[in-house]
């Protein structure tokens, strides 16, 4: 019974080996290489392997396409139904339509915002005074008067117009507003 200890780690040792032994190569310079797929296989014999039946039979078989006709000199046909007189209604209804929106989308500078009437009413005078041709828009929502000066479509008009200003009211500020068309310069 003493043996038996000393003998289990030799008999494991032994057992490790002999697995790594099978998932190695077979010689120490032995490598398998991958078979060549390039050259066309052959059987013991010698020639090509040739498959166990003829599947010619199985595809498809297509005729080439005809020869495409030559062009005969043909005459142009003027078409009948003329779609310009339609276009031209379309035009005229959508004019028609666009002479009667007034408001777009666009600026207005924002000169006063505060409780003192009088003191809107100066800068309205400053500014209408200096510049005659800008509309003046006085607002009161109670306790608040505002006022807004001129219409602008694009931010870069109404960016000029508010370097104008800017001297005659300190606090002035660009506000996003629906504007009259007739009023803006395009």
């Amino acid at each position: 019974m003493n043996r038996l200890p000393t003998n289990v780690p030799v008999l494991l040792a032994t057992l490790a080996l002999a697995g790594c032994a099978a998932s190695g190569p077979a010689a120490p310079g032995a490598t398998t290489a991958a078979p060549d797929t390039t050259k066309p296989a052959t059987t013991t014999a010698g020639r090509a392997s040739q498959p166990a039946e003829d599947l010619s039979k199985y595809r498809p078989k297509f005729s080439p396409p005809p020869a495409p006709k030559p062009l005969t000199g043909k005459a142009f046909v003027t078409p009948t139904a003329s779609v310009n007189t339609l276009i031209d209604q379309r035009l005229r209804d959508q004019a028609y339509t666009n002479q009667n929106v007034k408001y777009t989308s666009g600026y207005r500078i924002q000169a006063y915002v505060g409780l003192e009437r009088d003191e809107a009413m100066a800068i309205r005078r400053a500014v209408i005074s200096r510049y005659p041709e800008e509309t003046d828009y006085v607002v009161f929502k109670q306790p608040i008067y505002r006022l807004f000066i001129g219409d602008y479509a694009t931010r870069l008009d109404a960016e000029r117009a508010m370097l104008r200003i800017k001297p005659l009211a300190p606090k002035a500020d660009l506000q996003p507003a629906q504007v009259l068309i007739n009023k803006t310069r395009f």
